[in-house]
């Protein structure tokens, strides 16, 4: 398994052709704005602010490559539907997207987050459908469930199976280590 002992921020980029100059795999962290990306990000490197965290969403406007173990790139989208304003900015996250995917031979896995407190979203389900259509890795990763009591987690992970039929969803909290293990190990199988 990999260690994520070291983790380095190296570069944010408009698009997939600015890029980090070497090649290394990538792993993709997408969701809506504020569904915790970057904190995720942060708990699984170690690291309190490797990835800046804001409580108002759509701070995140690039994709943001942080080079792990010198093996591969978290790569931490923008989220989409609002922003902070209000203003919507699914467009300009299609658009990035589109050209992130498209022949990107380095992409391994998805780690696709929905929040576990709610019910999937339009976006998010078209997001899924997306990586569906185009038959690309990818996991489903239901963040914040240590806002959840028992039966609310049972209830979401049922809530899950209902939106996304025959897919791996894990449910996952920053402040639980036995979840962020196994982020780390699924990450882990798709790179090694």
């Amino acid at each position: 398994m990999i260690n994520f002992n070291k983790a380095t921020f190296i570069k944010s980029s408009p698009d997939i052709t600015y890029r980090p100059e070497k090649k290394l795999d990538e792993v993709l962290f997408v969701g809506k704005s504020n569904v915790g990306k970057s904190s995720l990000i942060n708990a699984l490197t170690n690291h309190k602010s490797l990835a800046y965290v804001s409580s108002k969403p759509g701070h995140t406007i690039l994709l943001n490559y942080y080079s792990i173990d010198d093996k591969f790139y978290l790569v931490d989208a923008p989220g989409y539907g609002y922003t902070a304003s209000g203003s919507r900015h699914t467009n300009n996250f299609s658009k990035m997207m589109e050209t992130f995917f498209n022949d990107n031979d380095q992409l391994k896995l998805v780690l696709f987050l929905i929040d576990s407190r709610h019910a999937p979203t339009d976006d998010d389900l078209d997001f899924y459908q997306f990586v569906i259509d185009n038959q690309i890795p990818f996991v489903i990763i239901m963040t914040k469930m240590d806002k959840l009591n028992q039966s609310e987690k049972y209830q979401a992970l049922k809530n899950a199976k209902t939106y996304f039929p025959n897919e791996q969803c894990l449910l996952t909290s920053i402040n639980n280590n036995k979840s962020l293990d196994e982020v780390r190990k699924i990450i882990s199988q798709f790179i090694e």
